[in-house]
């Protein structure tokens, strides 16, 4: 299938431009199309005319949305074994996903930074009169933004949270906040979307629900995770390409969490290290394409490689 044939299927969105560099020589010689580069994954079209499409994830690394001039070693193929966990989880639950079954050889060297997919479109909806994109987020501890929110008095969610809650506390049911999807990430009204989604959220709040379970016995302390709703050329709405991993999700280890050490296991460490050293601020300055200059000490490096290998060593099934 060419990037002709996926963009006539009006499966892929106009804003995402697509490229015309070669890829990986192992990819072009089988029939595998380099056609857009992302941020930390790269996507080729497949041989044959299914609507499916070969994602390759890289080590690059990107917070608040800004692209880095950054690598870690070992992360992408981590991060590819942990999705397909997340994926084989929501499966079990009976809950179709993006990510699909069937490999590529084994043999190359790329196979196990790589999943293929099923070509999908986001969920969009009217809202508000704007057709919008979705990111449907699950909290199990009230911390982050919307701490932050209610401490000034905020309902960004129509939740009627007290402001007399204190920081990590732990909700009976999780709480469901959504947000759109695009340059900012705008909260939404929970109840409004859930009248939209019914399916769609109680799904994904049972998921929720069952893998906090499994990870907590296995070690790991879900905060909160970020479900992304795409539909595919069925018109079936089916889980996206990010499922329970660190990109995702914040994972805590019990040990940590019992201490009262809350420190993520997942890219919260680089953003932590991010914001201290004003990376948005610096952002602002780049062109279209840019990825922003930065130094990375080898301790962070390797604290946030530590964590994936932690989370993919206790979730592996």
């Amino acid at each position: 299938m060419k990037i002709s044939d996926i963009v006539a299927l009006g499966l892929w969105p106009q804003s995402k431009k697509t490229t015309t560099k070669k890829g990986l020589d192992e990819l072009e010689e089988l029939g595998y199309n380099l056609f857009y580069i992302g941020k930390n994954a790269d996507l080729y079209t497949c041989p044959g005319d299914e609507p499916k499409v070969l994602l390759v994830r890289s080590d690059r690394c990107s917070v608040f949305d800004i692209p880095l001039n950054l690598e870690i070693e070992g992360k992408g193929v981590s991060q590819t074994t942990i999705s397909n966990n997340g994926a084989d989880f929501a499966k079990v639950a009976g809950i179709r996903t993006a990510i699909l079954s069937e490999k590529i050889d084994s043999s190359l060297a790329i196979a196990p930074r790589c999943q293929m997919m099923e070509l999908c479109k986001p969920l969009e909806a009217e809202i508000d009169g704007d057709i919008v994109q979705f990111e449907f987020i699950f909290r199990n501890y009230l911390t982050g933004s919307l701490f932050e929110a209610i401490q000034n008095g905020n309902d960004p969610y129509g939740l009627e949270l007290s402001s007399d809650l204190k920081q990590w506390h732990k909700f009976e049911t999780p709480l469901f906040t959504p947000t759109t999807k695009g340059v900012k990430d705008i909260p939404l009204n929970s109840l409004m979307v859930k009248e939209k989604f019914p399916e769609i959220i109680s799904s994904m709040e049972n998921l929720f629900k069952d893998f906090t379970k499994y990870a907590y016995d296995n070690g790991i302390v879900v905060v909160d995770t970020k479900f992304e709703i795409f539909v595919n050329s069925k018109g079936e709405w089916v889980l996206g390409d990010e499922v329970l991993t660190p990109e995702s999700s914040r994972f805590i280890s019990l040990e940590d969490f019992e201490a009262q050490n809350y420190i993520s296991m997942d890219k919260q460490i680089l953003r932590d290290f991010g914001k201290a050293n004003n990376w948005k601020e610096q952002s602002k300055s780049l062109e279209a394409g840019q990825k922003l200059d930065v130094v990375v000490p080898q301790e962070i490096k390797d604290s946030i490689l530590n964590g994936y290998t932690t989370i993919l060593n206790r979730l592996s099934k």
